[in-house]
């Protein structure tokens, strides 16, 4: 069983994937980056944009009735490691013991230029 997600209240997909995907077990959230879903826009700084990233994911968690509860795992992209500290802190407001596993990974470059993208595997 496979059942996309989707809601308007996280940015759409920007190429041929969905924003979620739903296995009866697991969800699967694609990697969010930290446009605002109302207006287009990107926000400012490593701080904001982690926020952002993290609002999305907690949008599409409730359309699928979970909450970051539900997380188990999370990996973070960053356009560099210098970011790390600013992205933990804000990812620590959200998150809760036990914490998700999580990876966090810098890359060469993100989607429309932005500082983190983050995806999660969230359980029923």
């Amino acid at each position: 069983m496979k059942t996309q997600i989707a809601t308007t209240k996280a940015p759409g997909a920007i190429g041929p994937y969905s924003q979620a995907i739903d296995t009866g077990s697991f969800v699967f959230i694609s990697g969010q980056i930290p446009v605002n879903p109302e207006t287009g826009e990107i926000p400012e700084g490593i701080s904001a944009q982690t926020a952002q990233s993290l609002a999305n994911v907690k949008a599409i968690l409730a359309e699928a009735g979970l909450s970051v509860d539900n997380v188990v795992k999370t990996t973070v992209f960053l356009s560099d490691m210098a970011n790390f500290v600013p992205m933990n802190e804000v990812y620590a407001e959200v998150f809760t013991a036990p914490f998700p596993a999580r990876s966090a990974v810098a890359v060469r470059e993100l989607p429309k230029q932005v500082l983190v993208e983050i995806e999660v595997i969230a359980v029923r």
